[in-house]
């Protein structure tokens, strides 16, 4: 296989000195268990792919981009009953987080785009921390989330973790990985205080006793064609994130420049 110069852990010093990068792309997943039937490396392998995927395509496009090593773990707090759960903490995700984004800023790379493939990972405070700090804008985006319409299109049944969507994004990218007919049903137990259920008011789930096989939503009208389709609606919308931020000058809001952020 040719080295993929858009990918840092191919890539090598002189092709990065010929073409530096604009902009550096972050996957960051979490390791937790995914209903009975998808890999605990889920959201790290959606991470990177997405990542890698998008800048490919953004590259092609002119950009000058490139995708950092993944981070494999993300706040799994409420998942650390179920074994070989490995969960950072929010103060430890900042300090990661800020070296990153430190060793970025000294080499003039002042765009970052976090990829970010786990819900419980939250960057909106340590972003607003860092990005004064440092003078570089920094965004966040939730691959869950985007590409509503499509999402909203292709699957039939909602969930938010080793459900439909998310194994038929597994189904396409990693079929080799998915022991489809060894899934539970990701039924979720509601609270019994009802209070807690309306809209505007959270807390964390106690997984284990609200998600008996650790999946929330089912996951058996799964296929690898809604995968596909799902996957490069999402691509296309993560590569021109990474086009745009490529191409913009300083004053293209929200983009100021290291000296205006500084």
């Amino acid at each position: 296989m040719p080295i993929r110069e858009h990918v840092l852990l191919e890539t090598n010093y002189r092709r990065l000195r010929e073409r530096p990068p604009r902009v550096a792309v972050l996957p960051w997943g979490a390791t937790e268990a995914h209903n009975l039937h998808l890999p605990y490396g889920t959201d790290v392998l959606l991470a990177t792919g997405f990542a890698e995927a998008a800048t490919e395509r953004a590259v092609a496009a002119g950009a000058a981009a490139v995708v950092l090593p993944t981070i494999p773990y993300g706040n799994d707090e409420q998942q650390l009953d179920q074994v070989c759960t490995i969960s950072l903490t929010t103060t430890t995700a900042l300090a990661l987080l800020r070296d990153v984004v430190r060793s970025l800023a000294v080499q003039a790379i002042d765009r970052l785009v976090i990829v970010n493939a786990h819900g419980g990972n939250q960057f909106k405070p340590l972003v607003r921390d860092l990005q004064p700090e440092f003078g570089v804008l920094i965004v966040v985006a939730d691959t869950f989330a985007m590409a509503p319409a499509v999402r909203d299109e292709v699957f039939e049944v909602a969930g938010d973790h080793a459900d439909e969507s998310e194994t038929s994004l597994l189904l396409h990218t990693h079929p080799e990985l998915v022991e489809l007919d060894e899934a539970g049903e990701g039924a979720r137990l509601p609270f019994a205080i009802e209070g807690l259920g309306q809209p505007g008011v959270w807390t964390p789930r106690p997984w284990s006793l609200c998600h008996p096989d650790t999946g929330s939503g089912d996951p058996s009208k799964a296929t690898a064609e809604k995968g596909v389709r799902c996957f490069e609606a999402v691509v296309d919308a993560l590569a021109r994130v990474i086009g745009d931020l490529s191409a913009a000058e300083p004053g293209d809001l929200p983009y100021l420049g290291r000296d205006c952020l500084g």
